[in-house]
């Protein structure tokens, strides 16, 4: 009995943790390509009109094509992978460590940003980590411009003599798969599992993290590459719609014609996954729209100059070179894979028994709902997650990309929010760029939620099973609006209590020093340099007390709002913190370079 109630867990984790770990792979790989997205259209329209053969071809500003293929996208990319392992810092060592990667090949490196960018910023991570505080105080600019220094150097040369050859090496081999598959006609066969795995929300990190270095390789030898559409194609998604808006029953039938505008003019693709996820059978019509769309594609020679973002019909004409053949073979494959995936997905509505869509929703919802229990969820988890939120300031829709389905998420919440009379910032992003800080409510979807928690365990989460109808929101609305009015008083007794706090022998009283575990000293960009030699006295004379106290410099949002937190600021900024978090502890000083300030306050620590 006892093994049984062990192994149960056990195996519903290993479960888990490959599908979040597949997923945040993903994201990782896209989140170094989508933040330069607008880069690479740049390039792509460079080409697209400069190249000899374009719209206006012209020999002097085609020279920036090639320079910006090898060097501008590899870098932008790897600075962009390391920065999201260590900041700025990390994005820099990272950017060092490619040039070893790019020097070293004769290939677009695409890949070896991918790989260079992230590892230059775990080594300076952990450098940081290991040395950080055994610095002696005033050598700190000198050591970390160093060793940031010294490590990128080292990378470089490792990328140029073993990570550049070998990585070349695969790309080729993977570029020389590609044009085999091409050649022998069977390219379609990638969207078997392109199609599924796009709906599955992996589409930004099959397009960005795998099919566009590819492709920009190819792009770079040809002129162009079919690669740009295998994942982009509107079609499959256009197909879905049109049956829907045409045989479906219910709400159903009635978003679609929307849902069609903003999926086939706006690019965003993730608009039709619900419907598909409505009826699994329909996972066959955007696989059999995408195997001809792609097979069309590869018969009248179509290929596009960089990667359409976002996927419009729009963005494909524009990404594609000037070509009467390219523009009509375009329109023939789109056309094509919306006609197939419209034909079967009418075939499996009309076949549908069920009377109204709204019955399916409810159905669905049931579904959802015994799912939650078995798991020992809380149907109620949204009302209770927002009854406990304290302090709201801002909501952010959070999704793979950042883009599509959480922008109108954001938007539906946003309208909401106004009706309502709320002061609130309601805005959308990709959960790679969530920044964990108080009073932030992060909203995402239940396949994401995990993620989402993860990259923001200090946030209030709230989670859906559909950006564009959730019943949650309302439930989010009622919430912040019974805090609004039940936290004036609140707010008010706060505003006493802080002005009663003005005096530092007062702080002093109130700070329990048993529970300090870490000092951040509060900068803003007009006193950032006097808040850096601050930490670094404060930390000498934390070591000299042998204290084992984490010391750091910090911007206000940076702030964690814990009670094992002491802040110290100057007045003014000190307000704002007693006013904003409701657990750090806060000591004010009239000027962060006056050591007198922090006599008592060391002697209280000894």
């Amino acid at each position: 009995m006892e093994a049984k109630s062990a192994n149960t867990p056990v195996t519903e984790k290993k479960k888990f943790n490959l599908k979040a770990g597949m997923q945040s792979f993903g994201t990782k790989l896209s989140g170094m390509v989508l933040p330069n997205i607008g880069a690479f259209i740049a390039w792509g329209l460079i080409t697209a009109i400069f190249l000899k053969g374009g719209w206006y071809p012209n020999a002097h500003l085609a020279k920036m094509i090639k320079p910006m293929v090898t060097y501008l996208l590899p870098l932008l990319i790897a600075f962009s992978g390391g920065s999201m392992v260590a900041g700025h810092r990390g994005g820099v060592v990272g950017a060092i460590a490619t040039m070893g990667v790019i020097v070293g090949t004769n290939v677009p490196m695409f890949i070896g940003a991918m790989i260079m960018g992230p590892l230059g910023g775990w080594c300076i991570k952990k450098w940081d980590n290991r040395f950080q505080d055994k610095i002696k105080q005033g050598f700190e600019m000198l050591v970390n411009n160093f060793s940031a220094g010294i490590i990128g150097m080292l990378l470089a040369i490792v990328g140029f003599f073993l990570m550049g050859p070998i990585i070349s090496g695969l790309t080729n081999v993977m570029a020389a798969g590609v044009d085999w598959i091409i050649k022998h006609g069977l390219i379609w066969l990638a969207n078997v599992f392109i199609e599924p795995a796009k709906i599955l929300f992996l589409n930004n990190a099959i397009n960005q993290g795998i099919l566009t270095p590819l492709g920009i390789q190819a792009a770079a030898e040809h002129g162009k590459s079919i690669l740009f559409l295998l994942e982009p194609d509107p079609g499959p998604g256009l197909g879905v719609l049109l049956a829907f808006a045409l045989f479906g029953k219910g709400t159903a039938k009635g978003s679609a014609p929307s849902a069609i505008i903003i999926q086939f003019f706006g690019g965003i693709h993730e608009i039709y996954f619900p419907y598909v996820l409505m009826k699994p059978a329909l996972f066959l019509s955007v696989m059999a729209g995408g195997v001809t769309g792609t097979t069309l594609f590869s018969i009248f020679n179509v290929g596009l100059k960089s990667s359409p973002s976002p996927g419009s019909i729009i963005s494909l004409f524009l990404m594609s070179p000037k070509s009467l053949s390219n523009y009509l073979g375009l329109i023939i494959g789109v056309a094509g894979a919306t006609t197939v995936s419209f034909l079967i997905s009418a075939f499996i509505l009309r076949r549908d028994k069920s009377t109204t869509g709204d019955e399916l929703a409810e159905s669905e919802a049931k579904m959802k709902s015994m799912k939650a229990e078995a798991k020992g969820q809380n149907v109620e988890a949204a009302k209770d997650v927002m009854n406990q939120a304290k302090g709201i300031k801002q909501i952010i829709f959070a999704c793979d990309a950042g883009m599509g389905s959480s922008a109108m998420g954001a938007s539906i919440l946003r309208d909401k929010v106004k009706k309502a009379g709320l002061d609130l910032s309601v805005t959308n992003t990709a959960i790679s760029n969530l920044q964990d800080k108080p009073g932030l409510l992060v909203v995402t979807q239940d396949e994401l939620a995990d993620r989402a928690k993860k990259q923001t365990p200090g946030a209030a989460h709230v989670a859906v099973e559909n950006f564009l109808n959730s019943p949650k929101y309302d439930e989010i609305i009622a919430s912040l609006k019974a805090e609004a009015v039940g936290g004036a008083d609140e707010k008010a007794a706060e505003e006493v209590s802080q002005t009663q706090q003005e005096a530092p022998e007062d702080e002093l009283n109130e700070i329990d020093f048993d529970k300090i575990t870490e000092v951040d000293f509060l900068h803003h960009d007009q006193n950032i340099g006097s808040a850096t030699m601050a930490q670094a006295t404060f930390r000498s004379e934390l070591r000299k007390l042998n204290k084992n106290i984490q010391v750091r410099n910090v911007a206000i949002g940076e702030i964690e709002d814990k009670d094992n937190v002491l802040i110290i600021a100057s007045k003014e900024t000190a307000r704002r913190v007693k006013l904003q978090f409701a657990n750090v502890q806060v000591y004010t000083v009239d000027g962060l370079l006056n050591a007198t300030n922090y006599d008592k306050l060391i002697e209280k620590m000894k």
